[in-house]
């Protein structure tokens, strides 16, 4: 058995998931529209990043790890939320 079958069926496990793996694409992502001009206004990748976490939810209820699928569908609201109050403050910096 892999090591992702060892892991215990856990809402926290599934809520640590789901904020890694995210905030690790999401650093990366941040990096890069900082530092090449042409991602500069690539806002779109960064819900991207987030979107990974239905690809985890999606394997991890079909492994019937049910409790972790659940986790990290409740941290992606949490990542969908930050992502709108992100643009909402892009918004209100533009308009000022």
């Amino acid at each position: 058995m892999g090591l992702i079958h060892k892991l215990k069926n856990s809402v926290w496990v599934g809520l640590g998931i789901g904020f890694i793996i995210p905030f690790i694409l999401v650093s990366i992502t941040w990096y890069l529209m900082h530092h090449i001009k042409a991602l500069k206004e690539a806002d779109l990748l960064l819900i991207g990043c987030v979107a990974v976490n239905a690809f985890l939810m999606n394997y991890f209820f079909r492994i019937n790890k049910e409790y972790v699928g659940r986790g990290i569908l409740a941290i992606t609201f949490l990542w969908a939320f930050a992502f709108f109050i992100y643009k909402l403050m892009q918004e209100i910096n533009v308009a000022s």
